[in-house]
């Protein structure tokens, strides 16, 4: 860019949204903050994600180095029945990471001092061309452009777009990681390094490998990543499935080490009664299993003057597109892009949305008709 001071970004959510757009925006020369409103630290949240093409991308972009590989290979698709019968194979090479794997590369390459824990937003200003940002412990920050990186509960969407929030798809996905090694050898020689289905009437069930939580994809030092989902009607059931173990009823999940025991025993049931043998070991040996409801949302803007909101604060696709993690990253690669190229910033953020737009409605309506046809949600 053609300017004489270094233009300077908020980036409101530490996650991987919120490190996609600051790692690319610095690419490009800018000066970047990041505030998450978490005050820990965020080194154990999630599961598997399906490594796709933009996240490489964004790593190439950005200039972040990985001495190792980001992610375990699988081979093939393989479809169980109850029993554990093999119905159908076919390959379909692919890889996995993990949420760890990801937000531990793109910390470690962004620097400290500018990342700000235990700041949450309360309420944003713009003037002309600077917006501010202001936080719950009195603080504020001023900048040429806030991000809006913040997740599918985004306090930045509350603001520019009171009432536009996500609704609830009917089902939610019920998760857990075991160590390579913890797994029995029957269970771990049907799944080793492949990508497992169990369908059923309003059910699936999957499972991959990933790192492990330190990234390592040595053989022995890697995770099997499981998905299970099941209905959940919204009400008193799923309150129910949404209730901590403190007994407060999350938004939207209860992260790993918080599920209520009713809850767990439930899960754990369920699983001896309908998973096939390997998947029942699974679930046995997770030592922290935690659920998410599948959520939509799409938002009729992503620019507001100075502000912007990229990732799941704006769009949220069905997981079964294995696009979440690749649209954020190609959100924030896009936006450095066309500032850099355009130059005029105003003119770079309506391009960058006209184009943002289309792609995150696409998604959202193929994740939709997918989620509901594999459900059977009419």
């Amino acid at each position: 860019m053609k300017r004489s001071d270094v233009p300077k970004a908020l980036i409101i959510g530490g996650s991987l949204g919120g490190l996609f757009a600051a790692t690319a925006l610095r690419a490009i020369g800018w000066q970047v903050d990041v505030f998450e409103r978490s005050p820990a630290v965020m080194d154990s949240r999630g599961g598997g994600i399906v490594l796709q093409t933009d996240v490489l991308q964004h790593f190439r972009y950005a200039g972040i180095k990985h001495t190792n590989a980001l992610g375990v290979r699988s081979h093939d698709r393989l479809y169980l029945d109850r029993a554990g019968t093999v119905v159908h194979k076919e390959p379909m090479p692919q890889t996995q990471t993990s949420w760890n794997t990801l937000y531990n590369s793109l910390v470690s390459a962004f620097p400290a001092e500018h990342y700000h824990r235990g700041m949450k937003l309360v309420d944003l200003a713009q003037n002309e061309q600077r917006v501010t940002a202001i936080f719950e412990d009195g603080s504020s920050a001023e900048g040429d452009l806030l991000v809006g990186a913040d997740g599918a509960g985004s306090t930045v969407r509350s603001l520019v777009l009171p009432g536009a929030g996500y609704t609830y798809s009917g089902y939610v996905v019920w998760r857990g990681l075991v160590d390579e090694d913890e797994l029995p050898d029957f269970a771990k020689s049907q799944l080793y390094e492949d990508f497992v289905f169990q369908q059923d009437p309003e059910s699936l069930m999957l499972e991959y490998m990933v790192p492990g939580l330190n990234g390592s994809i040595n053989p022995g030092e890697r995770r099997f990543n499981w998905l299970w989902y099941l209905k959940a009607a919204q009400g008193p059931e799923l309150d129910a499935v949404l209730t901590d173990h403190d007994g407060h009823r999350r938004s939207h999940s209860i992260p790993p080490g918080g599920l209520a025991v009713e809850q767990d025993a439930y899960i754990r049931e369920k699983g001896e009664q309908q998973a096939n043998p390997a998947f029942r070991e699974l679930i046995r040996q997770t030592k922290d299993i935690f659920v998410q409801a599948i959520l939509d949302l799409k938002v009729p803007r992503m620019v507001f003057d100075r502000v912007l909101l990229t990732g799941d604060a704006a769009f949220v696709p069905r997981p079964h597109t294995a696009g979440s993690t690749a649209k954020a990253a190609q959100n924030a690669r896009s936006l450095a892009q066309a500032i850099d190229d355009i130059g005029d910033i105003d003119t770079a953020l309506q391009v960058w949305q006209q184009q943002q737009l289309a792609e995150g409605q696409r998604m959202g309506e193929w994740g939709v008709s997918m989620g509901n046809r594999i459900m059977g949600i009419t």
